[in-house]
């Protein structure tokens, strides 16, 4: 027997941050909301559970650098209305003549960021527990994300405005009938449960690639789609050693010129408190989807992470404690996408670095959904 819930304005698909801040700010807006969750938010086998993420805000490109600004206060706005910490503070350091630290200092002086570039040696005094390989870049303003308490925050400021959250709800079809302003969608999960909306914001991360092939979706924004790169990423936790246990640590990003980066932050809860998290960006290999990801850690990936720490990381172990995976979804040029048409919004593709705008692109998915305002066009593909 097919049950049919309650109609809504909005279906937004996945719980993730994306699609939780998408929630959030549909609701808060007045329309009314369903939020639908594969399993429950923050799942583990997603790209948004855990404890620890970067927000700092060097980038290449002024855009980007200029948006975590903005995203900034999105924080800010989602810590007071829920009564969380979400973000704690933690300096960020770029280093390596991979990653240009003087070019991304003068992109945060365009944008008005606060930074320093310090030498070596005057890094190395501040932070003993980081090698520096040359000039260093730190961003004082710079934090550890908690991406679980953020979607559950999220999730709790969109039902406080009306919105609806459906958990261990399978996505099975989504079908369209009517067109234009008078279009509606039906959503069925696997076990015949309907979901009626007029418009639809689709949020599922990994789960993507076969979203795209088996959903209703408008021609012309499938024709524009990027192609989705899922990868399958590995994590690994150093303990800290005794003498650095308890000193202040920041967040490091470094390259060396022709590398994919290597990032670390401190774990927080994801592995007890006891260490540093490292892994290197976009190196885990390709799945084809989330549905296919195996969660086995890459014994590969997990020496080069300790041949790295060994290097230039002196102040954990070089023995890894705790070990995990997750998800990276891609696009080519690793920019976001969050656009629609004819009743549907994809946002998705957050390419590994999405975490830190997550209050943004929830504003940008409500914006591009509702037409209330024009998306950054390197986000629009239709």
């Amino acid at each position: 027997m097919v049950q049919t819930l309650r109609s809504s304005s909005f279906l937004v698909v996945g719980a993730g941050l994306a699609g939780t801040c998408a929630a959030w700010r549909l609701a808060q807006r007045g329309h009314e909301v369903t939020l639908l969750e594969r399993t429950r938010p923050a799942a583990p086998d997603g790209s948004s559970h855990g404890s620890a993420r970067i927000l700092r805000f060097a980038y290449p490109e002024r855009e980007y650098a200029a948006l975590v600004v903005r995203a900034l206060d999105g924080w800010r706005e989602l810590e007071a209305a829920s009564d969380t910490e979400l973000l704690t503070a933690a300096p960020a350091l770029d280093h390596g003549p991979g990653r240009d630290p003087r070019a991304l200092a003068r992109v945060l002086e365009d944008v008005g960021v606060e930074h320093e570039l310090l030498s070596a040696a005057a890094a190395e005094e501040r932070w003993p527990q980081v090698a520096a390989d040359g000039e260093v870049l730190l961003q004082p303003g710079g934090a550890v994300l908690d991406a679980e308490l953020t979607v559950h925050a999220a999730v709790a400021r969109a039902q406080a405005h009306g919105a609806q959250l459906l958990t261990g709800w399978p996505l099975a079809s989504l079908e369209r009938s009517g067109h234009g302003a008078a279009a509606r969608f039906t959503a069925r999960s696997q076990d015949g449960r309907e979901v009626r909306a007029a418009r639809v914001v689709v949020a599922v991360g990994g789960w993507l690639p076969d979203v795209l092939t088996r959903l209703d979706l408008p021609r012309r924004l499938l024709a524009g789609m990027p192609r989705l790169t899922v990868t399958e990423e590995t994590a690994v936790h150093f303990p800290y050693r005794e003498e650095h246990a308890h000193a202040p640590w920041p967040t490091v990003i470094h390259q060396r010129p022709g590398t994919l980066p290597v990032y670390a932050l401190p774990g927080g809860r994801d592995a007890g408190h006891r260490g540093l998290k490292v892994a290197q960006h976009a190196a885990g290999p390709r799945v084809a989807s989330a549905a296919r990801a195996s969660g086995v850690v890459d014994g590969a990936a997990v020496e080069r992470l300790v041949a790295h720490v060994r290097v230039h990381l002196p102040g954990v172990v070089p023995e890894p404690y705790a070990q995990t995976t997750c998800l990276y979804t891609s696009t080519p040029t690793e920019d976001f996408v969050v656009d629609g048409a004819d009743g549907v919004t994809v946002v998705s593709a957050c390419s590994g670095h999405g975490g830190k705008f997550a209050p943004l692109l929830g504003e940008l998915a409500a914006d591009a959904a509702t037409g209330d305002a024009v998306v950054p066009e390197r986000f629009r593909v239709s």
